[in-house]
């Protein structure tokens, strides 16, 4: 009996930190505000490849979650973060495929940095 409730409490365990999203705190953000913005739009862009500073809290959040977010298929991101993920990610390869695939590259190897 004792061993099944012990099964029983793993298994639920395991289950909230599967399903355990980012914070939601900077859901606001509006991407397509950015996107539609140049000067913020390279701003967020240095940022995220580590050429420039993040100018805002929201920046440096998303970039620190940004790898995990590409590995993972933003499987822990709310429903407004994976619709602005689709949203940056289409616009990037049809507008700027070479600056995606330079966010992609630094996203990975920060992946590769924490796991070695």
């Amino acid at each position: 009996m004792m061993r099944e409730i012990l099964i029983f409490a793993l298994f639920g365990l395991s289950a909230v930190f599967a399903n355990e999203l980012y914070s939601n705190k900077y859901d606001y953000v509006e991407v397509d505000d950015i996107l539609a913005n140049p000067r913020q739009r390279e701003q967020y862009y240095k940022c995220f490849v580590g050429t420039g500073p993040c100018a805002t809290a929201d920046a440096k959040f998303f970039q620190e979650k940004f790898p995990e977010a590409i590995v993972t298929k933003c499987s822990k991101c709310t429903p407004k973060q994976l619709t602005s993920f689709d949203k940056l990610t289409d616009w990037y390869t049809t507008n700027e495929p070479e600056k995606y695939q330079a966010v992609v590259a630094k996203a990975l190897e920060r992946i590769s940095r924490k796991s070695g």
